[in-house]
Order: structure tokens, then sequence, then C-alpha cells
């Protein structure tokens, strides 16, 4: 059944979450919400070169030779890559700082080419359109909500406002196991609230074989598990 316009756009937000469900773009996630104007800012970058990537790739899906679409792909998702950094170096020179090397490579994360690959390239502007914005708010939600607890309590401020008094910090909050750590109760919690609205959590959401990488056997397994669907419906 094809889906409307509104679930495609909250698709990313809740149900298909790409950091929190997918389990994607975690390397910077983990990097870069130390603090909140990190975390802002690379949610920014990444939903525009999302949105801008998934309205070419759209726009042009049928045009690109099946054979060479993701080197077109990463061309197109460079673009607006490049033009991001050049922005953020002119005029937020500290944001760009504080990003580093992860603002380029968005070129290379797993959210905008894999959404390239499964949505927009199978799908209509619009429909792409909406598709990257919510799927960039969903990794935005995620990056700044994991970024206001550990620059809260590893540092005691927020967005650089004094909150918590010097001294009463923590500070394995801001480092690595603090990050897995939030990052292991945000995703427990989404599950649970997507688990009480009657979801249930399936971790092959988003994979329809379309990849042609089933090394796993993935694509058998799904499979199966259809025919043990079937089977549990006719009993």
């Amino acid at each position: 059944m094809k889906k409307s316009k509104w679930q495609i756009f909250t698709n990313g937000i809740f149900k298909e979450n790409p950091v929190l469900i997918l389990l994607l773009g975690c390397c910077s996630v983990l990097a870069i919400s130390v603090t909140v104007q990190g975390a802002l800012g690379m949610g920014a970058a990444l939903t525009f070169v999302l949105v801008g990537s998934n309205v070419v790739i759209s726009l042009l899906r049928k045009i690109i030779p099946d054979k060479v679409r993701i080197p077109c792909f990463i061309v197109v998702i460079a673009t607006f890559v490049t033009l991001v950094e050049m922005i953020t170096e002119a005029f937020l020179p500290d944001l760009y700082s504080s990003l580093g090397i992860f603002l380029a490579l968005i070129v290379v994360n797993c959210i905008v080419l894999g959404r390239a690959e499964m949505f927009a390239s199978k799908n209509g502007v619009v429909d792409s359109l909406l598709d990257g914005l919510g799927m960039g708010i969903g990794y935005t939600v995620v990056i700044c909500a994991i970024a206001v607890v550990r620059e809260l309590f590893a540092s005691g401020t927020i967005y650089g406002l004094r909150i918590i008094p010097e001294g009463y910090q923590i500070g394995i909050i801001g480092q690595t196991p603090g990050g897995f750590l939030l990052f292991g109760i945000a995703m427990a919690v989404l599950i649970f609230a997507l688990g009480k609205k009657g979801k249930k959590f399936d971790p092959r959401i988003g994979c329809d074989g379309a990849c042609g990488n089933c090394n796993l056997g993935c694509e058998n397994r799904i499979q199966d598990i259809k025919k043990e669907e079937e089977t549990e419906v006719e009993k």
C-alpha cells in the first residue's frame, strides 16, 4: 500500500529513524554530540544534503544508467557537501572547526547514500523531498537530544550557557563510554515508545533486498520469515 505524504515525512522521525532504528550515521552522532552547537550544525548540514541530493537524484532517476548509479549518486551528494563546507567555512568558522572531518564525511554517510538508493531513485520529487526532510529531522532530533545530556552533565552548560556550577560535572558522559551509554538508552526509549503504540520493532525495517548485497543471506531469511507469518495466519 502506497504511503501518504505525512507517513513518508514522519517515517524517518519515528518508525525508521536512521540512527536509532536503522543504525546508520552512528559515528558522527557519537563524535559530534559532545556539544549542542556542534549537534545542531551537523544536523542542519546533513538535512540540507539529504534534501538536496534526494531531489536531484529523483529528478535524474530516469536518465542515470543503472550500472553507474552509485558513482552518480556520490557525485550529486559530494556537490551538496562541498556547498555546505564552503558556506560553513565562510560564515561559521567556529562551527566549521568543531565539525572537522565529519562535515566532509557526509559524502559517504550511509544515511544519505542509503536514501538515494532505497528511495529517491525510485520515487517522485515531492516524496523524495519529504523523505529526506524527515530523515534529516530524525537524525537531528537524536543527535541534539544526546548532545543536550552530554554537554549538561559533562560541562555543566547547554549551548554555552552555565546550568550546573563548576565542580559538579560527570566527565565520563562527555567521553566515548558516555556517548555509547546515552546512545543505547535513546535506542531503548524509542523502541519502547513504538512498542507502546503497537508497532513491533522489526530489525528488517528498511531492507527490501534492493541493495543486491545480501551476502549474509538476509534475502533468504526474509522469505523464510514471510512464509512463517503466512503459516501463522492460516492457523
